[in-house]
């Protein structure tokens, strides 16, 4: 006994799935309009960057005349040697004192706050909540709210006009706690710190050789972010920094704008040096940073 198969009809068939690859394609490609948009976009981000090389660039009369000049001159070296023998701004010593405050408050808090997102995220414990919370509150609190007392504490600590005064109160913040520990909570899988425990891992060897390798993309993150907020400090530097000998490169920039006759190349020209060294921090960082931000989007 034979059987027939019976092919239905051609507009019973089931059609295949169309190929949404142009369909996407289309989706996600930019139209002029997108492109006019970033154009302009890149152009109003640089362009105060190189309004500042062009004024730094230019005799104190240039950039004050109209209209102004849009072209770079010959007299950038010349500015930039005026700036560095300012005896009143001492921008070398600013520089690197803002290294010094910058670099350590960026480690401390990369380091603390990698170490405590583990722990909120990872670690049980009584009252994890609680101070999981009161860290968040503390993100609400402007610094301007607790100048007197700190100050008042940097007095009796014999601490004013030090660098500890500056570095200090900065070594660890709630926004750094609590980005590591989101981004632990993802990152970090269970199974892997349990794994660890039966090894025979402490929980200090579980955090070195388990968690910070796992966490480096968000740390990396958190540093340069710490490291750009830190230079660019002022008001609290201003505050307990009242040595005009030991500034910080914020401070210094004040000290150059603060002459009667403002001298605008000059004030350009410092400007321009204490911009440099976030371009090259970005440049050479960049890469994790918009990879550490990816894949955080990707995971979360």
């Amino acid at each position: 006994m034979t059987t027939t198969m019976v092919r239905p009809p051609a507009s019973a068939r089931r059609k295949k799935p169309a190929d949404h690859g142009s369909s996407g394609e289309k989706l996600f490609k930019a139209t002029p309009l997108t492109w006019i948009g970033l154009v302009a976009g890149v152009i109003l981000s640089l362009f105060p960057f190189y309004w500042m090389i062009v004024i730094a660039s230019r005799t104190n009369d240039a950039a004050n005349a109209w209209p102004p000049p849009f072209l770079p001159g010959g007299k950038l070296g010349e500015n930039v040697e005026r700036v560095l023998a300012n005896a009143d701004a001492n921008i070398v010593t600013g520089l690197l004192n803002s290294f010094l405050v910058s670099g350590t408050i960026t480690v401390a808090t990369v380091f603390f706050g990698s170490l405590a997102g583990f722990a909120f995220a990872k670690l049980k414990f009584r009252g994890k909540n609680a101070m999981l919370l009161i860290i968040l509150a503390s993100m609400m609190v402007p610094i301007q709210l607790g100048v007197l007392p700190l100050y008042i504490l940097m007095a009796e600590l014999e601490w004013l006009n030090r660098m500890p005064s500056v570095i200090v109160p900065f070594l660890i913040g709630g926004f750094g706690i609590f980005m590591m520990r989101q981004y632990a909570e993802q990152a970090v899988p269970n199974e892997l710190i349990e794994a660890a425990r039966v090894d025979g891992c402490s929980t200090w060897r579980i955090y070195w050789h388990v968690v910070a390798p796992a966490l480096r993309p968000a740390a990396a993150v958190l540093g340069l972010l710490t490291f750009m907020e830190q230079w660019n400090q002022f008001f609290w530097p201003f505050v307990v920094l009242a040595d005009p000998a030991n500034p910080t490169v914020q401070i210094s920039l004040r000290t150059l704008n603060s002459a009667y006759f403002a001298d605008n190349s000059q004030i350009f020209a410092g400007t321009l040096i204490a911009t440099l060294p976030l371009f090259v921090v970005f440049i050479i960082f960049g890469r994790q940073i918009i990879g550490g931000i990816m894949e955080g989007a990707v995971k979360s």
